[in-house]
């Protein structure tokens, strides 16, 4: 338990600065004259290394990966910190960029160091990894916002030290915890075999996560945006987004545990059909119900999480940080080029009229979530 709430802490530490860029869209839409399409390709930048994950999956085999895990919330700390300060638009899409770069090395072996302490509890395991995701979420729109409001857009910078502490105390309590320097195949044909045989899988996953990725990324990376659209405040739109993703915290928490008991199969399904339903209970609603939807919705959205990372890492093969790599380069790009879809139908037929239409797509991924095995 211990290693497992390390590696939630570190978890934690790198993707609450990643969670600042949502929070911080409608500001720097207005001080650099942002269209919602480039707001959208910000994010597809900050996945494009998520290509390389491979790679870096077979990197990680070959080297002590465990200190990606620990050098990257540095780095990523640094990089997110600089955005809301860049003079040029050149230079806010390299410090998105180099946090995407971040953000791959510390994705990629840390959910296989978390397996290697789970023991036979990798549904609990994975849940609390998730939950140092979720929970950085919720929190950094918060912590950021707040620093805007006492500070001005320089203020966000002076979260540097902090990212920066965090990498050195994960290298005193992390820099013992091997991952898999003991794989000593390097055939690129292994790999390619392990690939065909996991193909069926993910792909199942990916058809899964392409059909609620535009509604997650609206609901998500939009959010603010969305609800100032609709005449709220700045302050009302970034706690609505720390409430979902808080929400997104206690879903996460249970899902894996949940699916350890009544399968991964059963659980994706009950995500996958009760997140589209109360999606559209938030848009159709107002005030306080607006609020006791987004929670509720909240709940499930995040829920897949766990379960997939669970699927993935039960998945038997001596390659997991390449088969983990595969799954996070698969959601990450489909991530990606559904935040630039959203962006880009907000700009030709608005916001109200693309959320409609995501909602309706996620419906699509109940089907496919049949597909998914209970528990190998």
């Amino acid at each position: 338990m211990g290693k497992v709430t390390l590696l939630t802490v570190a978890h934690f530490f790198h993707d609450i600065y990643t969670a600042f860029l949502a929070p911080l869209l409608p500001l720097l839409r207005e001080s650099m004259g942002l269209s919602l399409t480039f707001a959208g390709f910000l994010s597809v930048v900050q996945r494009l290394p998520t290509l390389f994950n491979p790679l870096v999956g077979m990197l990680a085999e070959r080297t002590k990966a465990r200190y990606f895990v620990i050098v990257t919330p540095a780095i990523t700390a640094i990089a997110m910190s600089l955005v809301p300060v860049a003079p040029y638009k050149s230079l806010l899409v390299l410090l998105v960029l180099i946090s995407g770069i971040s953000s791959s090395f510390f994705h990629v072996p840390s959910p296989v160091m978390m397996r290697k302490v789970s023991g036979n509890r990798i549904g609990l395991g994975m849940s609390f990894y998730m939950v140092g995701g979720e929970l950085a979420r919720s929190v950094g729109p918060i912590a950021v916002l707040g620093a805007v409001e006492l500070w001005g857009l320089k203020g966000v910078t002076y979260f540097i030290p902090t990212g920066i502490a965090a990498s050195i105390v994960l290298y005193f309590r992390l820099r013992n915890i091997a991952i898999s320097e003991n794989i000593n195949s390097n055939s690129s044909l292994e790999y390619i075999k392990v690939f065909r045989k996991f193909l069926p899988l993910i792909s199942t996953i990916a058809l899964i996560l392409f059909f609620r990725a535009a509604m997650k990324s609206a609901l998500t990376f939009y959010l603010p945006v969305f609800l100032e659209s609709r005449g709220e405040s700045l302050w009302y739109a970034g706690i609505s987004l720390s409430i979902l993703q808080g929400a997104g915290v206690i879903g996460t928490f249970f899902a894996g545990t949940i699916s350890d008991k009544i399968g991964r199969r059963n659980m994706m399904i009950i995500s996958t059909l009760a997140t589209p339903i109360l999606f559209f209970a938030f848009l159709y609603s107002s005030g306080m119900w607006q609020m006791v939807a987004l929670i509720a919705c909240g709940l499930f959205l995040f829920a897949t999480g766990p379960v997939f990372l669970a699927v993935v890492n039960e998945y038997k093969t001596k390659h997991n940080n390449f088969v983990n790599a595969v799954f996070m380069t698969t959601t990450f790009l489909i991530g990606a080029l559904m935040v630039l879809l959203v962006g880009v139908l907000g700009d030709l037929l608005s916001l109200e009229t693309t959320y409609r239409i995501v909602g309706l797509m996620a419906f699509i991924s109940v089907p496919f979530a049949f597909r998914i095995p209970k528990k190998q």
